[in-house]
């Protein structure tokens, strides 16, 4: 049987194996990568694709089908159990994840890095700092049944992620990190590896939209939210939609019926596409992780990036009372990019 690698890796999104792609770029070393695939099939489909990349990369590829039914967490984790026993780094992608903390618990291995899932990763570093149960931003009101079932694993979580003297752990991060706890490295991510492979891009004298699953998590309304996207499109003369892995497809049909844009579901994270390109000379996000990767992505292109706050009006009802904090933030934090302030009927009161 294969001994266990030097670093053992798990990711859950296509974004997530991207940054880990990023970390192993500048030092190679032995490792392998388990990619606990998800259900949905735009997620899985650019799983698929960035695996290639990754073995392309000389890096062992595991993956491992650990959602197929009631069983398949058991097989998945008795399988591994001989790597996580061996291991002597682990990174992960998602500390959120019930998944990745259950797999925690088993390992023994020593240092620790957490590589980018987006903006939760400032969310992460935050609460690690204070000493805070580790709750995704858009979570609302109080824990249930399942929650607290899994809050003595979440605990102990938190505590393997916490440095020590017994234990290094590692951020790498394109997210603005201001407090972090004592011990903590924190590794700039730059995008080198993208930015070697990848373009530089053509550029379009076009712009394009950037989606969000913010509707999808209940955060934002869906009507506020498509009304926003027409405004911004008619605005900046976009002519695409790139569409977030998580957007409902109904909601996305319904975009290009009232705003004419193209929807595109890129088989890529979006770094790797706009970096491919051809890309519009303008991207325009609402707050999210691509306001901090693409224009280290796209450093020394001409391409602008620019980010459209979410109106407060915007939100739901059931929104959780952190969602507009943790959204300015998003926004406030980002560097090199245009800030554009919500205007139009979408932000009628």
């Amino acid at each position: 049987m294969k001994s266990a690698p030097a670093t053992l890796a798990f990711v859950e999104s296509p974004v997530q194996l991207l940054n880990l792609l990023e970390w192993a770029h500048p030092t190679p070393t032995d490792l392998t990568v388990v990619v606990l695939s998800p259900l949905d099939p735009m997620s899985r489909g650019q799983l698929r694709r960035m695996a290639e990349l990754a073995r392309g990369e000389g890096i062992t590829v595991r993956w491992e089908e650990a959602r197929g039914g009631a069983a398949a967490p058991f097989r998945t984790i008795g399988g591994l159990l001989p790597l996580l026993r061996g291991a002597g780094r682990i990174v992960i992608g998602d500390p959120f994840s019930r998944y990745v903390q259950l797999l925690l618990s088993i390992t023994g291995a020593r240092d620790l890095t957490v590589v980018d899932d987006g903006t939760a990763t400032m969310e992460f570093i935050s609460q690690l700092a204070a000493r805070q149960p580790l709750t995704r931003w858009h979570r609302r009101g109080r824990r249930g049944p399942r929650d607290l079932l899994f809050a003595p694993m979440s605990s102990a979580a938190r505590r393997r992620l916490t440095p020590s003297r017994r234990r290094t752990v590692e951020v790498f991060s394109a997210m603005p990190v201001d407090t972090a706890p004592p011990g903590l490295t924190v590794t700039r991510n730059d995008f080198a590896w993208t930015r070697a492979r990848f373009g530089p891009p053509r550029i379009t004298r076009t712009a394009d939209l950037v989606g969000t699953s913010l509707v999808e998590t209940g955060v934002v309304d869906p009507d506020r939210y498509i009304t926003a996207v027409a405004s911004l499109a008619r605005t900046h003369h976009a002519t695409r939609y790139f569409a977030h892995r998580r957007e409902a497809t109904d909601k996305l049909h319904r975009l290009h019926l009232e705003t004419g844009l193209e929807i595109v579901r890129p088989d890529l994270p979006l770094e790797l596409i706009a970096r491919r390109g051809p890309i519009g000379r303008t991207i325009v996000s609402f707050p999210s992780t691509v306001v901090h990767t693409l224009p280290l992505a796209l450093a020394g292109t001409e391409v602008r990036v620019a980010v459209c706050d979410i109106d407060p009006v915007w939100l739901t009802a059931t929104a959780s009372p952190r969602a507009q904090g943790f959204l300015a933030g998003v926004t406030g934090t980002a560097r090199d990019v245009q800030r554009l302030t919500p205007m139009g009927p979408a932000s009628a009161a």
